[in-house]
């Protein structure tokens, strides 16, 4: 048999390749230096027109950018109304920036286990979890799948609480054909670079409900308003406005804008070639008994940020960093998304426990994340799958 890099043997690749990378091409680079020469590099026309290019692209009836993902999930937090004695039900695999926002807030996150198949929050968690304390519900559209809208709205609708989509991952992915951005109180995306589409950072707030869209706006601006209708000492001055609520300054540059508006003209290329990327992996990964492919809803047209690996660690005489480091070694360099939030020590500091999502402890155990993006090639697309394989062959039991 032939031995692994790891143990000194010649690796599959001899350059590394990683888990995600941004595609800036030269029309990207052309609308940004056109913006750079223009008269507005802030608070400009291409904040507008981003805006209107998201309402297109999802369906919403309102959009609004902010800086980064993590800025939308605050602003849509504060925008809900969370403060101190809320509780907000969250999904349990996801980046921090998911629950830290209802921290944000001085509400307390609960948080929801997943499907142990399609790795998204279960919607029977979320029921167990609600109690006369329960604001909302912030579902993750884990890996660009979208989680199971209609039981989760459904859940909301009975209990009257509020669905925020956290779609980081999920820009250009459809449930029931309709686009993901559309279809909860608030959907928050991320536009950071190993995203389906960048702004370099950025992220964004999609709403159907006016009322929101106007709060979400003042939120990204200090709270200040120039709306005589939300003043309280209005006048038609043109020079005057007021700060009527604490916000922040979330603004996005109007050159991100421009770079986000270049990358979401090409949304649709990206994702295809995102789905051919991922149907390549399914067909080599789901004959291996040693691996588990990643359940996805008939429901979703899912364009996939993240590709995950998971391992049959029955089947395999490995753990996951044997795997992992292995992988690493061939030139492939995997990533590992997520830690159970409530496992980071600053959760743990709060009270929350090990146990509580069962099946979201055994998934971050077993899973990784492989290379993923618009550019890569099919040679480096074959290279990731012999790298996979050839370390299953090594430590198949």
């Amino acid at each position: 048999m032939e031995q692994l890099a790891i143990f000194g043997g010649t690796p599959v690749r001899q350059r590394p390749i990683g888990y995600g990378r941004q595609c800036i091409e030269q029309d990207d680079i052309d609308a940004v230096v056109e913006t750079l020469k223009s008269d507005y590099l802030t608070c400009g026309p291409k904040i507008t027109e981003v805006e209107q290019k998201l309402c297109q692209i999802t369906g919403a009836r309102y959009a609004v950018v902010v800086s980064n993902g993590t800025a939308a999930l605050h602003v849509a937090a504060m925008a809900a109304g969370f403060g101190e004695g809320d509780e907000v039900i969250v999904s349990s695999i996801t980046f921090a920036a998911s629950s830290n926002c209802v921290l944000y807030c001085g509400a307390k996150p609960v948080f929801a286990d997943i499907r142990p198949d399609t790795y998204n929050i279960d919607p029977d968690s979320i029921r167990k979890l609600i109690t006369p304390k329960t604001r909302a519900v912030i579902a993750v559209d884990f890996t660009g799948q979208a989680v199971e809208l209609d039981e989760i709205k459904a859940i909301c609708k009975e209990h009257e609480l509020l669905l925020i989509e956290d779609a980081a991952h999920s820009i250009g992915t459809r449930y029931k054909g309709q686009p993901v951005g559309s279809i909860a109180d608030m959907t928050c995306f991320s536009f950071h670079p190993v995203k389906t589409v960048t702004g370099g950072e950025g992220g964004a707030i999609t709403t159907n409900d006016e009322a929101l869209y106007r709060r979400l706006l003042r939120l990204r601006a200090h709270g200040i308003t120039r709306n005589r209708d939300e003043m309280e000492h209005p006048t038609d001055a043109r020079w005057y406005y007021e700060q009527v609520e604490l916000g922040y300054n979330y603004r996005m540059t109007d050159f991100q804008a421009a770079l986000l508006i270049s990358q979401l003209n090409k949304l649709s290329k990206f994702s295809a070639r995102r789905k051919e990327i991922v149907k390549k992996y399914d067909e080599a990964f789901s004959q291996m008994p040693e691996l588990v492919v990643q359940r996805e809803i008939p429901e979703s047209d899912t364009t996939r940020h993240l590709y995950i690996l998971r391992l049959n660690l029955e089947k395999l005489g490995c753990d996951r960093r044997q795997f992992f480091d292995a992988l690493y070694a061939e030139n492939t360099c995997p990533q590992v998304h997520y830690l159970p939030v409530y496992w980071h020590p600053y959760y743990e500091r709060s009270g929350y426990e090990k146990g509580l999502c069962p099946n979201a402890e055994k998934f971050y155990c077993e899973v990784m994340s492989i290379p993923l993006y618009y550019a890569l090639t099919d040679d480096e697309v074959e290279d990731v799958i012999r790298a996979v394989k050839k370390i299953v062959e090594y430590y198949r039991v």
